[in-house]
């Protein structure tokens, strides 16, 4: 009988360890901006590095830190987690087949190593960061579309460090979420003959298997932005970004929508286009300098930090629970046997 009650205290501790992951989702209702900061321009150092038009960021665990970049492809700067600047690195898109340099989409994969998107092409870049150095993106890449579609393609890329999967979401006509893996080589042969007035993607490169992960239009969002896997809290959850709705939310692989935060008043006149989210569950954006009549100049991008008034991860409890309990109905199970 006592083992009975023994397995079944057990038991109802695994069960609340199996809710305490299941409740571990970021919920935005529980959100709010906690902080705003400039970030860095960095014109004319090195190649031209520009903080302008921030479009994506990205958070890198082993480094406790974040990268950004602009949409006009120049290269990528390593911050503080409050917006200090820490480094920063070129691009060199010699080879790439791009003509815009339109990079909308950052993710760390760890280990230094980052990829980056092109909008126009849909192709992904992958290079490890070197403080000061140049990235040449040709020398490690692939194509996810063959499709050309101007400034209508993929404006976020996400890495799951679980699986080694990656998920990107396409801005519209139409939108688009999908998963999948990529592997990453070096461009072969040059660049077709017939290149389009936009560029297209060099010959050679590595293999893409992304699909369609569900049917965007059931998140309501006029247009995706950006994209976050929430690997990093043991969940199989996303993060989206809509600038056009002015809007990030919570969705599930198959497109349900769980929860909404409003970002129509936040930073209102800049262009909010990046999103990514630390192991705390602490949310970071990047938003565009004013470009409009309220811009006075030397206006900078932003980084705004959501945190929430809950814990986003609350399993280590359950967890300092569970261990007692096991290892006493362990000790019974030899008491037993020694018998």
């Amino acid at each position: 009988m006592r083992y009975k009650k023994l397995l079944f205290a057990v038991s109802a501790v695994v069960l609340t360890l199996n809710n305490a992951q299941a409740a571990s989702a970021v919920d935005l209702s529980s959100y709010s901006v906690s902080a705003t900061y400039n970030l860095d321009i960095l014109n004319g150092i090195s190649g031209g590095i520009s903080g302008l038009e921030a479009s994506a960021v990205t958070y890198a665990a082993d480094r406790n830190s974040l990268f950004f970049l602009g949409d006009e492809g120049t290269g990528v700067i390593e911050t503080s987690l409050t917006g200090q600047t820490l480094g920063y690195m070129d691009f060199n898109w010699l080879g790439t087949g791009s003509t815009k340099n339109d990079s909308e989409g950052l993710t760390y994969i760890g280990n230094g190593k980052l990829v980056v998107s092109e909008e126009r092409l849909q192709d992904a870049y992958q290079f490890d960061y070197v403080n000061q150095g140049t990235a040449t993106l040709a020398n490690n890449f692939v194509s996810m579309s063959d499709t050309e579609v101007k400034n209508h393609g993929i404006e976020g890329i996400s890495y799951d460090s679980r699986d080694g999967s990656f998920v990107t979401v396409k801005q519209d006509s139409p939108e688009a979420v999908n998963i999948g893996t990529l592997t990453f080589s070096a461009a072969t042969g040059g660049l077709p003959s017939d290149l389009p007035k936009h560029g297209t993607s060099p010959n050679g490169g590595g293999l893409s298997t992304m699909v369609a992960a569900f049917d965007p239009t059931s998140l309501g969002l006029s247009t995706l932005s950006d994209v976050q896997t929430l690997g990093i809290l043991g969940s199989d959850d996303l993060l989206i970004l809509s600038l056009g709705s002015r809007k990030l939310v919570t969705a599930d692989r198959s497109g349900n929508l769980l929860s909404t935060f409003d970002l129509s008043m936040v930073l209102p006149n800049n262009g909010i286009e990046g999103v990514t989210i630390d192991a705390n569950g602490t949310i970071y954006l990047v938003a565009e300098q004013l470009q409009d009549e309220f811009a006075l100049g030397g206006d900078m991008s932003q980084l705004i930090v959501l945190t929430s008034n809950i814990s986003a991860v609350p399993i280590p409890p359950a967890v300092l629970l569970f261990t007692p309990a096991l290892l006493g109905f362990m000790g019974l199970r030899r008491k037993a046997k020694n018998n």
